[in-house]
C-alpha cells in the first residue's frame, strides 16, 4: 500500500498562512472585514515571505 503524501511542518505552516492571508484579503475586499487596517494584511504577507525564506534556508542544509 502506498504511503500518503505528507508535507513537512514548515510547508504546512506556509500553506496555512497563504490560505489564511488570501481568506482575509477576500473577506476584506467584500467589506466583511473592512474594519481591519491594511497593515494587518501587509504583516500577514510579510509573515508568508519570512516563513518561505526560512523554509528555503532550512531545506538547503
Amino acid at each position: 500500500m502506498a504511503k500518503p503524501f505528507q508535507l513537512k511542518p514548515g510547508s504546512q505552516l506556509l500553506l496555512f498562512l497563504i490560505c489564511f492571508t488570501l481568506g482575509i484579503w477576500v473577506l476584506r475586499g467584500l467589506t466583511l472585514l473592512s474594519f481591519l487596517p491594511g497593515i494587518v494584511l501587509y504583516l500577514l504577507i510579510l509573515a508568508c515571505l519570512a516563513v518561505f525564506v526560512i523554509n528555503s534556508v532550512r531545506s538547503m542544509r
